[in-house]
């Protein structure tokens, strides 16, 4: 793929690496842009300036919702180096987001090639604070100018860049969630497993009322029987029980994450048995008062492992490993971040080096 690059005339000032960096908040200097026309496919791929984004009143986006997204990571190592993890898991998880959203694909190989050569471009956006790194979003909508529902005839693919710290105020501290037993999330043969969104516009209300209720996130139940643990608003989530790890299968309904993927193949590694399988929030809340729910943590781009120190279903509340950040839990966050910074080896080749 070639991409032009135009130069900008003015870059902004950076912020204090050393500070509160947030999630989200400092956009850097440049974007990636690609055109998709029917007829003519993907043209016009280029680096260009940050800027608003023009649409028409009308634009199918707008009304439709038909656009996806992902997210991903650039990591500045202790020598300097910049690597990325994973990137091609989420190039095809985008494949397969578009495909059920009736919007053209961006190949794999083209999406790695923007994510690198916007990375590089931004190279002294990504800062060497500990837990610091350069979020990635690449997202894809439909710019057609027309009002009626169907697939658009043309796309636009883009990139952003911000660099970031902890996702959550509180680091690594354990998170209390409220289990949502009224409202789901997605349903077998809807977009669950899709990064659109439309599904995290529809969670919004249900982390609204635990909010409320004063807690940070909200587990999902099934949408069939609201009787088996899904995922988190922004992770997926895994139980420690009786030294075996239990998380929903991929079905449809839960998103393929690639924090997910790793830690059960890294817990393996380690000898753990990992059920995917569903879990009834009965049993998980009856290992809570019997003690055998030693540990609970969501895994995800953003926030990497986030322990779980609370759960509440209804009236009842359990409280896990005292409120306090498990031992496997830390020992997961200290791996995998650890290969992301290139501080230890990455055996299974899962970094890139930009």
């Amino acid at each position: 793929m070639d991409i032009r690059f135009e130069k900008a005339a003015n870059l902004k000032e950076k912020p204090d690496f050393h500070g509160e960096l947030g999630f989200g908040k400092y956009m850097t200097d440049y974007m990636f842009v690609c055109e998709w026309d029917k007829g003519e496919g993907w043209h016009d791929a280029r680096i260009e300036q940050l800027k608003p984004v023009e649409l028409a009143p009308e634009c199918v986006v707008l009304h439709y919702a038909q656009e996806t997204f992902e997210g991903l990571k650039a990591y500045r190592t202790e020598e300097g180096k910049i690597q990325l993890f994973r990137p091609e898991m989420n190039a095809r998880r985008m494949i397969k987001s578009n495909e059920r959203l009736c919007m053209p694909a961006f190949p794999e190989e083209d999406f790695i090639q923007a994510v690198e050569e916007l990375v590089r471009v931004e190279k002294d956006w990504v800062p060497d604070e500990p837990d610091t790194s350069l979020y990635i979003r690449p997202f894809m909508f439909a710019t057609e100018a027309s009002l009626g529902v169907h697939m658009a005839i043309s796309y636009k693919f883009m990139i952003i860049c911000c660099p970031v710290g902890a996702y959550y105020p509180t680091g690594l501290d354990p998170v209390k969630i409220l289990v949502e037993d009224e409202l789901v999330r997605a349903v077998k043969g809807g977009t669950g497993f899709t990064k659109c969104g439309g599904n995290y516009a529809g969670s919004i209300l249900g982390q609204v009322k635990a909010e409320k209720q004063g807690y940070t996130q909200v587990l999902w139940l099934d949408g069939e029987e609201k009787k088996y643990v899904e995922e988190v608003g922004t992770m997926n989530i895994m139980f420690k029980i009786d030294g075996e790890i239990y998380t929903a299968p991929i079905e449809g309904t839960v998103l393929p994450g690639v924090t997910r993927d790793s830690m059960i193949t890294i817990l393996k590694d380690w000898g753990y048995k990992v059920h995917e399988e569903k879990v009834a929030i009965d049993t998980i809340m009856k290992a809570g008062h019997d003690g055998k729910l030693e540990e609970v943590f969501g895994t995800g781009t953003a926030a990497v492992v986030s322990p779980v120190g609370e759960l509440k279903y209804k009236d009842d509340v359990v409280v896990i490993n005292d409120s306090k950040t498990g031992e496997l839990t830390q020992k997961l966050y200290d791996t995998l971040t650890g290969i992301q910074w290139g501080k230890l080896e990455d055996k299974y080749n899962w970094t890139v080096e930009v």
